[in-house]
């Protein structure tokens, strides 16, 4: 951390070629915005407070999607070039000390560790800074490093305007620089309009310090696939499987077992403790939590969740802002939507619903099963069937269930609902009244069994035929 560098990411474009009316920067990939991709690396280098993202296009979405607090904004009037954007920068930074380091918002590959070599590089071996370079097979679109005789950089040549000596260099810039700040913004006002685009090029300064005897160093980087800007969906596709595989990656190393890594998408600010099992085609999503010593199955999707230790979900589980005991079991097919608490050692079985419920420690509800805005003791088991009747076509209602209850199979629990501690519910019963602790409730008619209708209805039906 570097309280004399200041990070500015240009993230005002359009990006026309993404084909989308969403701002460039708000794509996602690896689980997060483009932008906030490279926030998060830029954190290894810069205190928030010390972070401006320059904004145009859709600025308030732009600034409304970075989830750090303390980042600061610019706002870039008219998308005229990068060496504009950066000098919009200058109003929202408080001195002119230490190093800039200016990067792209749909840059989401750059790894935390090169800025901070890169940074390093920039204080010791040039008096201008400077910037990462990096050789492509093909280097079709990106400025062209050119040299002087000390290998600093002389210049950068866009594609559009170099020769063909110039062209055939492999050396490029991808964009990722870190300038003396002094010089930088005592010469930017040195920068011309682009002819016939009228637009102002960063890539200009390397040659503008440079004539000002502020030489700027290169810094390689040998992965490229780490300097991937994001221009089209294709890209967009890319840069997801790669920080998805980093991701699974990191995880495996410290402790996780993901069978079938390919097949298990993982978002980066997912955690998951030592020991857990992740099995094929899992989704953990958002900012889900996973406890050690647990085992996620097959097909389940998470986001938001927070999964304790020891617990188990078996196949297909659905859940979104959810909470997991530990030791509790979840599942197959069972789906937890927001609100729901399955207290430790719970037992949530096939196809049961929770939504805004909190189950209990040790409480069952094995089979076929919704619950809706209710709270429920412990020990309680809730037979296969049951529903919390909690709507009435205009209110959500509750329903409170105590301690050591017993629930039958097929109950219909009408909220607002009071069940004491213990009570017993037969099965097949409609509950549409208080139930005193240890108290047994049928909800149900007096069956009456009629001998011989069936078969006289039978009879009566052949007749009619």
């Amino acid at each position: 951390m570097n309280d004399k560098l200041t990070t500015v990411i240009l993230g005002a474009g359009l990006g026309t070629r993404m084909k989308s009316a969403k701002a460039k920067v708000l794509h996602e990939a690896g689980g997060d915005t483009l932008l906030n991709h490279v926030i998060r690396a830029a954190l290894a280098v810069t205190p928030p407070e010390r972070i401006v993202v320059v904004v145009g296009h859709q600025s308030q979405k732009v600034q409304e999607s970075v989830r750090i607090p303390r980042v600061r904004f610019a706002h870039q009037p008219e998308q005229k070039g990068s060496g504009d954007a950066a000098r919009s920068a200058r109003s929202a930074i408080d001195s002119d000390e230490g190093h800039l380091l200016i990067l792209n918002g749909d840059g989401p590959l750059l790894r935390a560790e090169t800025l901070v070599q890169l940074v390093e590089a920039a204080k010791t071996q040039g008096r201008g800074g400077a910037l990462v370079t990096t050789y492509l097979e093909d280097p079709t679109g990106y400025g062209r490093i050119l040299r002087d005789k000390d290998g600093m950089i002389a210049a950068i040549v866009e594609q559009k305007s170099g020769t063909a000596e110039q062209l055939a260099i492999r050396d490029v810039n991808p964009g990722v620089y870190c300038f003396a700040a002094a010089p930088f913004w005592k010469h930017v006002s040195e920068l011309q309009p682009s002819v016939p685009a009228q637009e102002f090029y960063l890539t200009d300064m390397a040659e503008i310090l440079a004539r000002h005897d502020y030489p700027v160093a290169p810094f390689p980087v040998e992965d490229s696939t780490e300097l991937l800007g994001i221009n089209t969906r294709v890209e967009l596709a890319i840069a997801d499987r790669i920080l998805r595989t980093r991701k699974n990656t990191s995880l495996m190393l410290s402790g996780v077992t993901i069978e079938y890594p390919e097949t298990v998408t993982i978002d980066v600010d997912v955690q998951i403790g030592a020991d857990t099992v992740i099995e094929a085609n899992v989704q953990l999503r958002g900012t889900t939590t996973v406890g050690s010593n647990c085992r996620i199955g097959t097909g389940a999707v998470l986001r938001n969740c927070s999964v304790a230790d020891d617990v188990t979900l078996l196949p297909y589980v659905v859940a979104n802002d959810a909470s997991i005991g530990a030791g509790a079991s979840v599942g197959p097919f069972s789906r937890l939507r927001i609100g729901a608490d399955a207290g430790e050692h719970t037992h949530i079985g096939n196809f049961v619903e929770l939504k805004m419920t909190k189950l209990g420690a040790g409480s069952k509800a094995s089979h076929l099963a919704y619950l809706g805005d209710a709270k429920i003791g412990a020990g309680v088991n809730i037979g296969a069937g049951t529903i919390t009747c909690n709507y009435d076509g205009q209110r959500k209602s509750p329903t409170v269930i105590g301690d050591a209850a017993f629930v039958g199979s097929n109950s219909t629990l009408v909220a607002p609902l009071n069940i004491g501690d213990g009570a017993y519910i037969a099965a097949g019963s409609t509950i549409t009244k208080d139930i005193e602790a240890d108290a047994l409730a049928l909800g149900r008619a007096y069956q009456v069994n009629k001998p011989e209708w069936a078969r006289k209805r039978r009879e009566a039906a052949k007749k009619r035929n």
